[in-house]
């Protein structure tokens, strides 16, 4: 392992758009300046504002110029720019010998750099968002559990992931936007391979394979996301488990399927143009509104079978609704996010790619985090 270039205490938060939530506080809480990043110094301050944080950081105009100005030897870029821009970020962080965050997925572009970062001595921290990242954390806290209560002798087990940013009042459109409409679709349209019945099975278009789930006796659609398969190896499951089921996937409101026909129509003549029209279209026809709450709803489920009897269960079920003051996706997203960086801050993450927290002391720590600031993970089984 690499020792971690020191931080300097110094945190950089790039973008200001519907995710970028509590966690700033909380890193205001904890850095010595923070530069608020936005397409515009009034973006960056009106969203200062929102969070009540005008005067703790700095608005500024975002371009790769302007942060490459700034940003220095270990201070930490908190990217929240599309996925796709992550890359480009990180490599900016490389060359100011600077650490790096953020909420999505590790994509191949973002690992082949982390390799460059660690010898920089830099920590690169990704998936540790809502989902990614306290998805993972359950994840991690079941298998240790049913290893440590069954063993990990073979077994047949069924795993499942199941996260959706959901309206509180349902509406014909199924759906609210807690994210740039653009990266839902984007979504949608990659993609999904996982395992069911014992065998993997994959789908071009994710809604095809969209089912009916019940949680805690209430009906939702569910359909799988991505790449689940490898996975199995990232929460650790014993390569003696045989998977019969094991999939992550997305959640929506029962209804959804049909509301949603003629988008889905859409996304399917693969017209990239289009479907990025489709994307603004969408985002005027259904705007952020804060005075309708948002709901996040997380169910991290596992079963372990011996000898065809159930030998061991669990499931964990985050449920959190969001008020005036801060949508619940923002919230579930940002803090820990946020408490990441503050991990970086302190000097607890070596040099080089991480991905939220893995093992057992360091999960019951994020999660004693989260449930301290209102996100609170039940155990239904």
């Amino acid at each position: 392992m690499t020792k971690a270039r020191t931080a300097s205490g110094t945190v950089h938060w790039v973008g200001s758009g519907l995710s970028t939530g509590s966690g700033v506080r909380f890193v205001c809480d904890h850095a010595d300046r923070v530069v608020m990043w936005a397409r515009t110094r009034d973006k960056a301050l009106t969203r200062l504002r929102l969070l009540g944080l005008d005067g703790r950081a700095t608005p500024a105009e975002f371009s790769i110029g302007a942060l490459r100005a700034q940003a220095g030897p270990g201070d930490v870029v908190v990217s929240m720019l599309p996925a796709t821009e992550h890359a480009g970020l990180l490599r900016l962080c490389v060359a100011q010998r600077a650490h790096f965050a953020c909420s999505s997925y590790t994509s191949p572009d973002l690992a082949a750099v982390a390799q460059a970062a660690e010898r920089a001595g830099a920590v690169v921290l990704t998936e540790a968002g809502l989902d990614p990242g306290i998805d993972h954390l359950l994840a991690h806290k079941l298998v240790s559990s049913a290893i440590s209560a069954t063993g990990d002798e073979a077994a047949v087990v069924d795993f499942s992931s199941y996260c959706g940013g959901l309206p509180v009042v349902a509406g014909e459109f199924r759906y609210q936007f807690t994210w740039a409409p653009r990266a839902v679709l984007a979504a949608l349209c990659e993609p999904a391979r996982y395992i069911a019945g014992g065998v993997q099975q994959s789908t071009e278009r994710p809604w095809e394979a969209t089912r009916e789930l019940h949680l805690s006796g209430e009906a939702f659609e569910a359909y799988p996301n991505r790449d689940s398969v490898p996975f199995a190896a990232q929460y650790g499951l014993p390569p003696s488990w045989q998977l019969r089921t094991f999939i992550r996937g997305t959640l929506r409101l029962s209804g959804w399927l049909d509301a949603w026909a003629p988008i889905f129509a859409e996304l399917s003549t693969g017209n990239t143009a289009r479907i990025a029209e489709l994307a603004d279209e969408l985002a005027v026809r259904y705007p952020p509104d804060p005075d309708s709450p948002d709901r996040v709803v997380l169910a991290v489920s596992l079963d372990v079978h011996r000898s065809g009897q159930r030998a061991w269960s669990g499931q964990y079920l985050l449920d959190t609704t969001g008020d005036q003051a801060e949508s619940a996706m923002a919230r579930c997203v940002s803090l820990p996010l946020a408490f990441g960086v503050t991990e970086i801050l302190a000097g607890k993450m070596t040099a080089g790619l991480h991905m939220a927290a893995a093992d057992a002391p360091g999960v019951d720590r994020w999660l004693a985090f989260l449930a301290d600031h209102d996100i609170s993970v039940k155990r239904t089984q």
